[in-house]
């Protein structure tokens, strides 16, 4: 079921709309195991290592890429959230041109209020959902990418197939997730 801005999209924009919402997975070809750079990752996240935490993300989408045949992208974490009267920005996808040569990925580890790193199945959730941007446009040779059911769908597909190799300490297993956040 569309979300409510479907209405006012035109009809062009209605069906790529539509062809975004009916791709609910996202298969990841066989490669090596990824738990060990997952745990990395998150272990760098929970002892507060910026610059660790960006190289492991830096790290886990190139493999992604390569198994999607995708081009790469640049990813930066930042440390606190920027903020305005419209909530707290997650993450940021820029799709490749005005003047990027690569797409980029932000994003940011703390919290607004409290500072607090965030939590690591968000700050995952979190990168893939930026990732899932890149897929839009570069996978699907999609002409925009949406905030779709599918969309979010496509995500948690990525996010389940990933976790179950994580053993990192206070990780949950993966389980399907119905209320994942607007992030971009």
């Amino acid at each position: 079921m569309p979300f409510a801005y479907f209405h006012r999209l035109s009809p062009s924009r209605q069906r790529l709309y539509l062809a975004s919402d009916a791709v609910e997975r996202v298969d990841l070809p066989s490669g090596p195991d990824l738990s060990p750079l997952i745990a990395q990752l998150l272990l760098a996240l929970s002892q507060e290592q910026r610059l660790q935490v960006e190289r492991h993300c830096r790290a886990l989408v190139v493999d992604l890429g390569q198994r999607l045949s995708v081009p790469p992208l640049t990813v930066k974490v930042l440390n606190v959230r920027p903020s305005g009267d419209w909530g707290e920005l997650h993450g940021l996808y820029e799709p490749a041109g005005e003047g990027r040569r690569r797409a980029r990925v932000t994003l940011w580890m703390r919290t607004v209020t409290r500072r607090q790193v965030v939590a690591s199945r968000t700050f995952l959730r979190t990168l893939l959902h930026e990732f899932c941007h890149h897929l839009d446009y570069e996978h699907f040779r999609w002409q925009e990418t949406f905030h779709t059911e599918g969309f979010y769908k496509r995500e948690s597909s990525l996010l389940s197939q990933l976790l179950p190799q994580a053993r990192a300490p206070g990780l949950p297993r993966a389980r399907a997730c119905a209320d994942a956040g607007d992030n971009a």
